[in-house]
């Protein structure tokens, strides 16, 4: 196939207008970028939508139960009834509440979760994720408390120390409503990394919660492990027909905002970027019309050889697919390598810059992740090559009508 050995040659070849080697050379820089962009980019935000994820599950619920008016009366029940779905691994109770932790002059601001020690670590990862003491020094009674780390390092209080926790459901007095005041013993400090959980949740005993908080024997809710996370949404609806009296909703209900908002964005980037590929790949159109000028003699004595427009016009989508696909093994190749060394890369920047990218108050998590997923780099990669080619049909169109008369008359 001579086309294809003549496309390989006009590739190598030393052209005589340096010119267009620069704007080849460019061309294809642009497709290297723009596809190790969209790579770079889409690796970052799946890992980054992941990692949240899963440090949103470590402390919560993959399913959760409540009564009417956060009160859940015969717990014992509804959990045998949640069991009598095939995803349901376990089940715990939970009381929740809000209240004001004092520690001399410094208050925080907090969600307190009244849970039972010997249930809990069947349904979260708080028991692996302690720092300082276990999650079963919480004694029904003792009124002990295990904070975030991040809460404990603003109170200034350690595993050991005593803190003040005030709650809104106070007692009522001739002179008004009192906050009722409440001393714990700080007995562990857990680190969930994800910075609501650190800074702004703390565990108590059940028990201590329910009297408290003044529930009774009732608790706000159930909170459910599947065998599968995705399964959730199904499960929920399930367990909702089953259980028509409770509320039933799932790990993605309770953070709709944000899941849904990194979804769309995640769709926005990947269009702009593709929008960059696109015009990087029709920096060709220019690379080969030039080329398509500087060879009109060389095309027009094939076509006194023989060589039908079709042969022509193959020539040079061969020349354009060329670097189409040079350019987009090297963007693969590049944004592969940066994405799979991110957790390298980004320190090193930030001792650079001297500053933190990633402020855990404002993204959540302290880490830069990111996923590679085989499908969108091969998306990726497709939607690159197609552009390519794409960006190769009207110079190589007007590469076949050339007149060899025409061309040279004046050589």
């Amino acid at each position: 196939m001579y086309e294809l050995l003549i496309g390989l040659r006009y590739t190598r070849a030393k052209r005589r207008n340096g010119f267009i080697s620069f704007i080849s050379l460019v061309s294809i820089l642009g497709i290297t970028l723009g596809v190790a962009a969209l790579i770079i980019v889409l690796s970052v935000m799946n890992g980054f939508q992941e990692e949240v994820r899963d440090r949103i599950l470590g402390m919560a619920a993959h399913v959760q139960i409540t009564g009417a008016d956060n009160r859940l009366p015969d717990w014992h029940q509804a959990a045998a009834d949640a069991r009598q779905n095939p995803h349901v691994r376990s089940a715990a109770p939970y009381v929740l509440g809000q209240g004001l932790l004092a520690n001399g002059s410094q208050v925080k601001g907090t969600i307190i979760r009244g849970i039972d020690p010997a249930l809990e670590p069947t349904v979260s990862e708080a028991a692996n994720k302690m720092l300082a003491g276990r999650l079963s020094d919480l004694q029904d009674g003792q009124f002990n408390i295990v904070l975030g780390w991040q809460l404990a390092a603003e109170l200034g209080v350690r595993a050991g120390d005593k803190i003040t926790l005030i709650t809104p459901q106070g007692q009522v007095t001739p002179a008004g409503l009192i906050p009722r005041f409440r001393q714990f013993l700080v007995v562990g400090v857990f680190r969930a990394d994800y910075y609501p959980y650190d800074a702004g949740l703390a565990f108590i005993h059940i028990g201590d919660a329910q009297k408290l908080f003044r529930t009774g024997d009732d608790v706000s809710g159930l909170r459910l492990k599947l065998d599968d996370l995705f399964n959730a949404r199904s499960v929920a609806r399930d367990l909702g027909r089953t259980m028509p009296s409770l509320l039933v909703s799932d790990w993605s209900q309770e953070n709709p905002t944000y899941f849904r908002a990194v979804e769309i964005e995640k769709r926005m980037m990947f269009i702009i970027l593709t929008l960059i590929v696109a015009v990087a790949a029709f920096n060709l159109v220019s690379t080969l019309v030039m080329v398509v000028t500087d060879k009109q003699a060389d095309i027009a004595i094939l076509r006194t050889l023989g060589a039908s427009p079709g042969s022509i016009m193959k020539i040079f989508v061969i020349q354009g697919a060329i670097s189409g696909f040079f350019g987009t093994l090297c963007g693969v190749l590049g944004g592969v390598l940066v994405a799979s060394n991110l957790d390298v890369i980004i320190p090193f920047i930030e001792r650079v810059i001297g500053t933190r990218i990633l402020s855990p108050d404002v993204y959540l998590i302290t880490e830069l992740p990111s996923k590679i997923i085989p499908g969108d780099v091969t998306t990726i990669a497709v939607i690159s090559l197609v552009l390519s080619l794409a960006a190769t049909l009207y110079p190589s169109w007007r590469a076949s009508r050339i007149n060899p008369a025409e061309a040279l008359r004046y050589e």
